[in-house]
């Protein structure tokens, strides 16, 4: 199993609920083509092959380009990827639970390298601030489709 670099200088990690369908939410979040269309942080995203293990991917967010590629999936469980942009290495795992209550999307990644060690609270905050957008506009979507 991925995980995301534990001794990275930035760690963010965070948790929601989303009342709708288990296959809604993952397929959403994994139709990484039409990210763009419902999440607000990414004005582009191309896969370039079926999403799979191995599989890149490159989208616009924040006006930078990223290239990452997948490192594990779980169909309906789990997606890890990885890319470096700017010096930052980058690893963020997603786990999606159903429960009673509804689909517990739980989101960590990690930031290494140069950038990191030398603006990891500045950085730290930009990601936590694009994470939560992300739960956010998944949560709305997910949401209003279910």
């Amino acid at each position: 199993m991925h995980t995301i670099d534990t001794t990275a200088p930035i760690l963010v990690t965070l948790t929601t609920r989303i009342d709708a369908p288990l296959a809604t939410v993952w397929d959403l979040h994994t139709d990484i083509d039409n990210w763009p269309s419902w999440n607000t942080g990414i004005d582009q995203a191309a896969l370039s092959g079926p999403p799979a293990a191995g599989t890149d991917f490159t989208w616009l967010t924040h006006g930078m380009t990223i290239t990452s590629t997948i490192r594990e999936l779980v169909p309906g469980q789990r997606i890890v990827w990885g890319g470096t942009v700017q010096g930052i290495v980058g690893i963020h795992a997603w786990t999606f639970e159903q429960t009673d209550a509804g689909v517990l999307v739980h989101t960590e990644e990690s930031w290494s390298g140069d950038p990191a060690d030398a603006a990891a609270d500045e950085l730290t905050t930009a990601l936590k601030t694009s994470l939560q957008t992300w739960l956010h506009c998944l949560k709305s979507r997910a949401e209003q489709q279910a």
